[in-house]
């Protein structure tokens, strides 16, 4: 019998599962949506008809554990706590809910450090033990570990650095805060960045002739590829937000590599050439040349399956 592990990724549209191996191959994926079930001991009873169903189909596969990574996912205290695009509202035990029902040892976290521990098993990062990686999504995720272990913190949502100020006063976030990283830094950011340059400036710009909605983060990678100076700055300035926040992170950790992951990090030399840049002229002297900006090692479409695995493994030394 294979040993595997049950990945399972829950957004607010759809939870991912997917059967892991230790080497990181996927032997089975199934997918639930998640806001058919208006209570989480719903969902739990529907994942767990999920994964009989599963293995019915792959009788030579044995499910030894569930890794979870979930939007505010609290790892040490095993629960979901107020997570907005949800409909479960308070704090859940999903941890515990689902050790009951499964019999399984159930571990989750949320979507940042999930990438971080999949990193580490499965990634780039298999002999670095001291590094960030930074998830450019719609909004900022992070996941830092030192000495290869995840830093939690005594709340359990330590490494929150979309959500540090970078400019006081500037653009709301959705926190309720202003001037958070992610409002500038994120896919999102990016398109917010190109709108206010559309507005403040008259030069010509293939972004023009698109509708509001229509404007994305490929989209103005595309443009800024095909020689468009609005989309050009635009992912400048951001490189240089994120830059921003690398020299602001690397004060604490020391991390050895900074990853970016997610679909802005799909930009290429586009993001990587100014943001190594930037962050060798931002960090303080004494930690230039000690770090390097890389891309992510995790394929994108199986990065949530395979990080929220990654919870198993690692407690089995993988």
């Amino acid at each position: 019998m294979k040993e595997v592990v049950a990945g399972v990724d829950i957004g607010g549209t759809n939870t991912m599962i997917g059967f892991v191996d230790a080497e990181g191959v996927i032997h089975a994926e199934g997918r639930l949506s998640t806001p058919e079930y208006a209570f989480a001991d719903d969902f739990v009873i529907g994942l767990d008809t999920k994964l009989k169903e599963m293995l019915a189909e792959h009788p030579g596969l044995k499910l030894i554990g569930i890794g979870i990574g979930a939007p505010n996912a609290n790892f040490n205290k095993g629960t979901i706590e107020l997570a907005p695009n949800l409909r479960w509202k308070g704090i859940i035990p999903l941890v515990k809910i689902t050790e009951r029902r499964t019999g399984l040892k159930t571990r989750i976290t949320n979507d940042a450090n999930a990438a971080a521990l999949g990193e580490m098993i499965f990634g780039a990062a298999k002999k670095v033990k001291d590094f960030i990686i930074l998830t450019l999504g719609t909004g900022l995720g992070s996941g830092i570990v030192v000495d290869g272990e995840v830093v939690y913190g005594h709340t359990g949502f330590a490494g929150e650095l979309g959500h540090m100020t970078v400019v006081e006063g500037g653009r709301v976030c959705g926190c309720g805060r202003r001037g958070c990283l992610e409002t500038y830094a994120s896919a999102t950011g990016l398109v917010r960045t190109v709108l206010a340059l559309l507005s403040d400036r008259r030069d010509e710009s293939l972004l023009r002739e698109l509708k509001g909605s229509e404007i994305t983060s490929r989209r103005i990678a595309e443009a800024a590829a095909a020689g468009d100076i609005i989309a050009q700055e635009a992912l400048d300035q951001t490189a240089r937000m994120i830059a921003l926040g690398i020299a602001n992170s690397v004060i604490f950790s020391s991390p050895e590599v900074i990853y970016l992951f997610g679909g802005l990090a799909q930009a290429g030399d586009a993001i990587f050439v100014p943001v190594r840049k930037y962050a060798d002229e931002l960090v303080q002297p004494v930690f230039r040349g000690t770090f390097r900006v890389e891309p992510s090692g995790l394929p994108e479409a199986q990065a949530a399956i395979l990080g929220a695995s990654a919870l198993i493994w690692k407690d089995a030394g993988i």
